[in-house]
């Protein structure tokens, strides 16, 4: 029977530590929330059981940080995303202790703690961190149900694996990973738990899929979207191997270098029952996430469910057969996890080639405030803007400005949350409209009425102009 004691105030401190660290640099943190940040901040001003592109538990949890805060400043908004992978990784670490050993406990808690994926998503909150925590829980229970043989631990799983499911679909990997972990004789439910964690599943995510079905399936077809290849002719229409390549590259970004090696070293070499369990809960994410790559392209955070059971392959193995290797990854991830907070609270140094690195996140509330200031001198009431980004950041820097932002009527499905909701009403009168380019209202472009200034941040090089026009002059645009 492994050590399974002692490694919890360790690991409590070292984590505890860096979390209360993140929260002190993110309390100076000098960066504009990004597009989706802001979206989501949106979405828990009109909490729902769905929205148009996500499941609605990043939504609820910003809402109650914020009213519990009684403040809405990126702050409040971006500080359940420590707190909840500081809650992964302990989590992560009880697993380990019933499945290895209290050392590896401990070091599975801090390996997950530094993870650059980690690193950056204790600094803008993301659906991906509302999933793992409830992802990490799941795995928990699952692993105790094998070991007990009790149903109410796979339905406790079944239920975690829900609450993750509400926050992003990508939950789902974890009933595949526990089908092809009933290869393995030894990490195989019973029929009665697999019946009682199923049913856990259903009916925790059943609100988000009533609200689909009363809302033209919303969710899935912005997801079919973002697959892509499924809508072709042809699934190899599109295949793309510099996407793949590109995407593999990016994974050991994502978990590490060394982790990365310790992960597929893990995968060709799965040794105990555990283990092969384990793989089964992470090697598929990657190998399908890699498909959709090839077809299509796919984003490099794609895959992180792999990386919830892939710590736990990785890091037990690095402990027993390298742990020069380990020290070496806590090192290089450590650096990572210590230099990001430091760069959004230096904002806007340091500089490449005359903008700041940290650019995609600086210069939208700027240009927000801009865009409102505009709108006064205009005498209108309602702002229309044709670009996700800016509109984005308006809804949030301008409450309260007491103005309207809207975007043209979209032809056909809305290609957003915002095209979906805020569409611009024909009678709203003149308007404020920003675009890169003039409308053409009665035959003839619009004349300016402010120039924007772009200089610095997301939208350098970009030349953004305000136009005062007719709202059904927009609306009529193809």
């Amino acid at each position: 029977m492994p050590d399974r004691s002692g490694w919890f105030p360790r690991a409590v401190l070292v984590v505890g530590a860096l979390t209360l660290a993140r929260i002190v640099a993110l309390w100076f943190d000098r960066t504009d929330l990004f597009v989706d940040e802001s979206q989501y901040w949106l979405w828990g001003q009109r909490l729902d059981f769905g929205y148009y592109s996500k499941p609605p538990l990043i939504a609820w949890v910003i809402r109650a940080a914020t009213e519990l805060a009684g403040s809405d400043a990126p702050f409040w908004i971006r500080l359940p995303g420590l707190l909840f992978h500081g809650a992964t990784a302990l989590i992560l670490g009880t697993l380990a202790a019933r499945l290895f050993s209290a050392r590896a406990a401990l070091w599975v808690a801090v390996s997950y703690a530094t993870l650059p994926m980690v690193a950056l998503g204790s600094l803008l909150i993301s659906t991906d961190t509302i999933m793992a925590p409830f992802f990490a829980a799941a795995l928990y229970f699952y692993f105790r149900a094998v070991e007990a043989g009790r149903a109410r631990f796979a339905a406790l799983a079944g239920a975690a694996a829900g609450v993750a499911f509400l926050a992003k679909y990508a939950a789902v990997y974890f009933l595949l990973g526990a089908a092809l972990a009933s290869v393995v004789p030894a990490a195989r439910l019973s029929g009665r738990a697999w019946a009682a964690m199923l049913a856990a599943f259903a009916v925790t995510i059943l609100p988000n899929v009533a609200w689909n079905l009363g809302h033209d399936l919303t969710t899935v077809e912005h997801t079919m979207d973002n697959v892509g290849w499924v809508r072709e002719a042809s699934w190899y229409a599109s295949l793309n191997p510099g996407g793949l390549t590109s995407f593999l590259f990016a994974q050991f970004g994502v978990f590490g270098p060394v982790l990365v090696g310790a992960l597929l070293w893990g995968y060709a070499t799965p040794g105990s029952a555990t283990v092969r369990a384990l793989v089964a809960f992470s090697l598929p994410v990657l190998v399908i996430v890699s498909v959709q790559a090839l077809l299509m392209g796919a984003q490099a955070n794609w895959a992180v469910a792999a990386y919830f059971p892939g710590t736990l392959i990785a890091v037990p193995l690095l402990l027993v057969r390298a742990p020069r290797l380990l020290a070496l990854s806590l090192a290089v991830n450590g650096t990572v996890a210590i230099l990001l907070p430091v760069l959004t609270v230096i904002a806007p140094a340091p500089e490449w080639q005359g903008r700041p690195l940290a650019a995609r996140y600086l210069g939208r509330a700027d240009l927000s405030r801009q865009i409102i200031a505009a709108a006064r001198e205009a005498g209108t009431e309602t702002v229309v803007i044709d670009n996700r980004d800016m509109i984005a950041d308006l809804f949030h820097t301008g409450d309260g400005s007491g103005l309207a932002f809207r975007t043209p009527r979209p032809v056909g499905r809305p290609a957003s949350y915002y095209e979906q909701n805020f569409p611009l009403e024909d009678d709203a009168g003149e308007v404020l409209f920003v675009s890169i380019a003039p409308p053409v209202c009665g035959g003839a472009a619009a004349e300016p009425v402010a120039e924007l200034d772009t200089t610095n941040g997301a939208y350098f090089r970009r030349k953004l102009t305000a136009y005062l026009v007719p709202a059904e002059c927009l609306n009529a645009r193809p």
